[in-house]
C-alpha cells in the first residue's frame, strides 16, 4: 500500500490548506499544517478549523499518530497542542527547528527558559528520515529556501510541500524571511521534481492565480515540472533574479508576528505572566 487517503481543510481566513493523510487499510492517521483561529483584533482563539478535523477523524474511526509541520509557520497559528488533547499523536517538525528559534528567540526576546533547540517538540526530523503511517511508509525531505528548517513529507506516493511550491498557476515560495534564501529554494525544489512523475504534490497554501475561480490545492510532479510559472524552463540564476525581485514587493504577512511566537513553541503561547495572562509581543521597527 503505497496510496494513503488525503482530506484536505481548507481555512480561507490565512488561505491555509491542512491534511489530514491516512493509512486505508489500518485507519493510522496524521495531520499535518493544523490552523487554530486567532482573531488578530480581540487577541482571541477559536478551534472551528481544529474541530472540523476532529470529527474527521472520529467519524471515520481513526487513530492519529502524528500531528507535523511542514515549519514554523508565519502565516497562521498552529493548532498542535489542541489537536494532541483531543486526539493524541506525537508533534514532529524538521530537526532544523532551532535556526529559526534562534532568530525568533532573540526577535521577541523570549528569554533564558526558551530552549531553541527544539524540546517543544516531540519528533526532530532529520532529511531522509522514515517514519510509518500503519502500513504506507513516510520520509522526510530538507527542502529549505523558505525558511532554513522547511521539509516535506514523502507519504507513500503524495508529498505534502508546505510553502516549498504552490500551485503552478501561482509559482513558489518568498525567501526574504530570516535565514531564507532564493537559491536555496530553487535546489530545493529540484529535489521534489525529481520524484516519480505521477507523485502527488500537495501545497500548504493556494491564493488563487488571477483568472482561476476555484481554490486548488493537489498537483504532480510533472505539472509543476512543466507548468510552473516561477519554475517551469527557467535557470537557476533567472529564478533567483525573480524571486528576489518579487519579495522586495511583498508586505509582512498578517500574523506573522503571534503566529511565529506561538509556532516555535510547537503551538503553545507563551508562559502566562504573574497576573495569569499569556502575552504575545509586537516588536516595533524590528521586522
Amino acid at each position: 500500500m503505497n496510496h494513503p487517503d488525503v482530506e484536505i481543510f481548507f481555512d480561507e481566513a490565512t488561505f491555509t490548506a491542512s491534511y489530514v493523510v491516512s493509512d486505508p487499510a489500518t485507519g493510522r492517521a496524521a495531520v499535518i499544517d493544523a490552523v487554530l483561529d486567532y482573531d488578530a483584533a480581540s487577541g482571541r482563539t477559536t478551534t472551528t478549523n481544529a474541530d472540523r478535523i476532529v470529527h474527521y477523524v472520529s467519524e471515520r474511526q481513526l487513530n492519529v499518530d502524528w500531528i507535523l509541520e511542514t515549519h514554523v509557520h508565519a502565516d497562521h497559528l498552529s493548532a498542535a497542542v489542541y489537536l494532541n488533547e483531543k486526539l493524541g499523536g506525537r508533534t514532529g517538525i524538521g530537526d532544523r527547528v532551532g535556526a529559526v528559534q534562534k532568530v525568533f528567540a532573540e526577535i521577541f526576546n523570549a528569554g533564558d527558559d526558551f530552549a531553541t533547540n527544539g524540546p517543544q517538540f516531540d519528533c526532530l526530523f532529520a532529511d531522509g528520515e522514515e517514519f510509518d503511517i500503519g502500513e504506507i511508509k513516510a520520509s522526510v525531505m530538507h527542502v529549505p529556501g523558505h525558511t532554513p528548517a522547511c521539509v516535506a513529507y514523502i507519504i507513500g506516493d503524495a508529498v505534502f510541500v508546505g510553502d516549498t511550491m504552490f500551485m503552478p498557476d501561482y509559482g513558489t515560495a518568498r525567501c526574504d524571511f530570516p535565514g531564507g534564501d532564493a537559491r536555496t529554494l530553487y535546489r530545493s525544489i529540484q529535489k521534489i521534481l525529481a520524484l516519480p512523475d505521477a507523485t502527488r504534490l500537495y501545497t500548504c497554501h493556494d491564493y488563487k492565480a488571477p483568472g482561476r475561480e476555484a481554490f486548488a490545492f493537489e498537483s504532480s510532479v510533472k505539472e509543476q515540472r512543466d507548468k510552473n510559472v516561477h519554475i517551469a524552463g527557467k535557470s537557476e540564476d533567472e529564478f533567483v533574479t525573480m524571486r528576489e525581485e518579487r519579495d522586495a514587493t511583498l508586505s509582512m504577512p498578517k500574523l506573522i508576528l503571534p503566529a511565529v511566537q506561538v509556532n516555535m513553541r510547537a503551538g503553545a503561547f507563551p508562559p502566562a505572566e504573574s497576573n495569569g495572562v499569556r502575552y504575545l509581543k509586537i516588536p516595533v521597527n524590528t521586522l
